[in-house]
């Protein structure tokens, strides 16, 4: 098999982990620990794996003049990201908090034109506003089941999630090209996790571990282990092979995965505003994508 089909089936095996993540997580938080507890709790454990893998693996010296970059993609990738992602899931649905992701590609590209000076066509341009239209719509209208107490706030602050997402797989292409992922993960979770420690420290201590359930226990180990951990590891070993554009469009797999896995245990429901917002979203995703036709 080629390295590029090995990084496609690594972009999907992500996908399908973040959608089912997306209901997982909401079992964890914020009944048993709250959203930014739980990102310090998620990083502190990557970044120990990490680092123990990192001791097995061929060892190659970091330049100075590319930690700069490291930390900003520890910035975007892991803290801002992190922290911006885990609030707005604890406040609004599964399905919606996996629409609003499908926005990533959209904003990718966008980056892609302002920061490494890609041309971008009418179509292109037409399809992202159409895709933000539907995202908008479901920010302001889309309503949620269960314990979404502030769906607004919640799926606004995924967006910017999104926003965070794209950056950081701009930024992390360059270090892709020029390093083994192994060489600087793990200063990439390191850093994030110094970043994320301010924030996560108190909500961490005040969890009573005595009353959390065995089952809770799990979820909170898969989300450290695959959906940070192995998620972080496949995306990067896949934009080895792929482009940030290629990789970003494996988040449309997510709502897909993610509304199968949350219907079938009763975690969220479907609504009109939140399938006219999908319609919006894929049709401005396909506009994108769609490349150009031969006359």
């Amino acid at each position: 098999m080629s390295k590029r089909n090995l990084a496609l089936i690594g972009a999907t095996i992500v996908s399908l982990i973040y959608g089912v993540t997306f209901t997982i997580a909401k079992d964890v938080m914020p009944r048993y620990i709250d959203a930014y507890g739980f990102i310090l709790l998620r990083v502190g454990g990557s970044v120990i794996l990490f680092w123990l893998i990192w001791l097995f693996m061929p060892k190659e010296k970091i330049v100075l003049s590319d930690f700069p970059r490291i930390i900003a993609a520890a910035f975007f990738g892991v803290a801002f990201n992190m922290l911006t992602f885990f609030k707005g899931l604890s406040l609004t649905s599964p399905i919606s908090a996996a629409v609003i992701m499908v926005s990533t590609p959209m904003i990718v590209l966008t980056l892609s034109a302002i920061i490494m000076k890609e041309r971008m066509q009418k179509r292109k341009v037409f399809g992202i506003v159409l895709g933000l239209v539907g995202t908008a719509f479901l920010i302001l209208y889309g309503k949620s089941i269960g314990n979404a107490t502030n769906a607004g706030l919640g799926n606004f602050l995924v967006l910017v999630n999104a926003i965070s997402y794209g950056f950081y797989l701009i930024i992390v292409k360059k270090l892709m090209d020029k390093y083994n992922a192994f060489t600087f993960v793990k200063w990439i979770y390191l850093f994030g996790f110094i970043m994320v420690l301010p924030f996560g420290w108190s909500q961490f201590q005040t969890v009573d571990w005595a009353v959390v359930p065995m089952d809770i226990c799990w979820k909170i180990g898969f989300v450290v282990v695959f959906s940070t951990f192995l998620t972080y590891l496949l995306n990067l070993l896949s934009m080895k092979e792929l482009k940030p554009t290629t990789v970003a469009v494996f988040i449309y797999l997510q709502p897909l995965f993610a509304t199968i896995f949350a219907i079938s245990l009763g975690k969220d429901e479907l609504s009109l505003v939140k399938i006219g917002s999908a319609v919006l979203i894929f049709l401005g995703v396909y506009l994108v994508t769609q490349k150009k036709s031969v006359q």
